[in-house]
């Protein structure tokens, strides 16, 4: 049987290439396509067709843009089935939220068409000195140029969307490298942006190996790069991105904490699935409960029997809610930091099964702070659970790690609360809620290795643009 072939998107075109890859179902392990691999002369005439196109994308009005990016969001929604099922097969996402991403994506070009016309500056009076009484000033912002983009497996299309819509919403060219294991969902919308009348040298999608795109990350002619992935590669392609402004959103290692006032029975629901939803392949999973010493045993029964419940298995069925990890390799990874921690004394109070790549939820206990699984980012379906005293050594346990991306908080009183705001080290505190929670409007984004900068449309666009100073002398008075 012939696979499916996917080609590069270059400068808008749909080039063949030599090289190709294998794109496997995570959840089979069966091949379902090929993707072209773009090479040198491919990534060196998209990164030329970015430069040569500013000109004519910061030219556009901003009726225009807000219209094209109208289009696309109603055209992903007239191909949500296609969507859904490359996210399924590709990545191995389950069903509803596959849905629901793209869902989502619809929502984030929708919410980057309305931002077009709210973006701009505002007055400045600098008549706030005697010398500058002749003065007047407005700043607004201007797209800074190319930008280029790097995106993770596990959103194949809204993180593509949150690369692509604010690059759009400003005027900016743009070349995404999408994940190897899941990039058809970029490629199709891609073309939907095309469709919707994008300049097509402003466009290009470029599945390459790592050479490839190390070459894309040291090219002075982007002026922004996106990259959404691990601490470690994020980190290491920084330091060859040069003067480029640097946008990174990385791993996490995000904690929740549960006060002896919390409904128990709620945050059992929620931790089971912020801990284990899509095999916990988010960044913002839950991966450790900080439980009041109190209400410690009945906590972590409850949630222990929620997460037994959840269901495990096959992405295609409207009921699962863990699915596969991405690969044979990444499903390995986290049944060996497993074993780890249970070799150096760490008790498993829940052990997932394995087959294949899928494994079941896994809750550990008395884990040792120097293993792999308390000090890295597992982004798997594994989390562990301890007990604190009091609220002040709960906050400094959550802050206990070089990540700092989101933190939930389960506790009634306010005094807590704002004392959690105001000495947490993360980029978002989520109050009655697990960690696991993002809006697509809001600013997102970590401290510490989790990462620099912030995007959501707006906050997006602003890392992607510059502030422009006016400055205007009136006539001597």
């Amino acid at each position: 049987m012939n696979l499916p072939h996917f080609n590069p998107l270059v400068a808008g075109e749909w080039v063949e290439v030599s090289d190709s890859e294998s794109i496997e179902s995570p959840y089979s392990e069966q091949s379902l396509a090929t993707i072209g691999l773009a090479g040198f002369p491919e990534i060196e005439e998209a990164t030329a067709a970015a430069a040569r196109s500013f000109e004519q994308t910061r030219g556009l009005p901003s009726y225009a843009r807000a219209e094209i990016l109208r289009r696309v969001s109603d055209a992903i929604g007239g191909d949500a089935t296609e969507f859904v099922s490359a996210i399924m097969a590709e990545g191995g996402k389950p069903l509803q939220f596959a849905q629901g991403e793209v869902e989502r994506a619809r929502l984030t070009f929708r919410l980057a068409s309305e931002e077009v016309h709210r973006f701009g500056g505002e007055v400045l009076p600098l008549d706030v000195e005697p010398r500058a009484i002749d003065y007047r000033g407005h700043w607004i912002r201007v797209p800074r140029g190319p930008v280029l983009a790097f995106t993770p497996f596990n959103f194949p299309l809204n993180l593509v969307a949150h690369k692509m819509a604010p690059a759009l919403a400003l005027g900016c060219p743009i070349v995404l490298k999408p994940a190897p294991q899941a990039p058809t969902a970029a490629l199709h919308l891609a073309g939907l942006i095309l469709e919707a009348g994008w300049p097509p040298e402003a466009i290009s999608v470029l599945p390459c190996g790592f050479e490839q795109a190390q070459q894309l990350v040291a090219d002075e002619r982007f002026t922004t790069f996106s990259f959404t992935g691990s601490d470690r590669v994020g980190w290491m392609l920084r330091e060859k991105a040069g003067r480029k402004r640097t946008l990174l959103e990385l791993g996490g290692n995000a904690a929740a904490v549960v006060h002896e006032d919390a409904d128990l029975e709620q945050a059992a629901q929620r931790l089971a699935f912020g801990s284990f939803a899509h095999a916990g392949q988010v960044c913002i999973k839950v991966q450790r409960v900080l439980v009041q010493e109190a209400v410690y045993e009945e906590l972590v029964g409850r949630f222990v029997e929620a997460s037994r419940q959840l269901p495990v298995g096959d992405p295609g069925l409207p009921e699962t809610v863990v699915g596969p990890l991405i690969d044979r390799q990444a499903a390995d990874r986290v049944e060996s930091w497993i074993e780890e921690a249970i070799q150096m004394g760490a008790r498993s109070l829940l052990r997932g099964d394995r087959k294949g790549n899928v494994l079941g939820p896994t809750i550990l206990e008395a884990v040792p702070s120097e293993s792999r699984v308390a000090c890295e980012e597992v982004f798997g379906p594994v989390t562990l659970v301890e007990p604190y005293q009091n609220w002040e050594d709960a906050l400094e346990r959550v802050n206990d790690t070089p990540y700092g991306l989101q933190a939930g908080l389960f506790t009634r009183d306010v005094d807590r609360i704002h004392q959690a705001i105001d000495r947490l080290d993360v980029g978002g505190v989520v109050v009655g809620d697990v960690p696991t929670f993002r809006v697509d409007s809001m600013p997102y984004g970590g401290v510490k290795r989790s990462g620099l900068g912030r995007e959501g449309l707006r906050f997006a666009m602003e890392e992607m643009s510059e502030i422009r100073m006016v400055i205007y002398r009136q006539g001597s008075r």
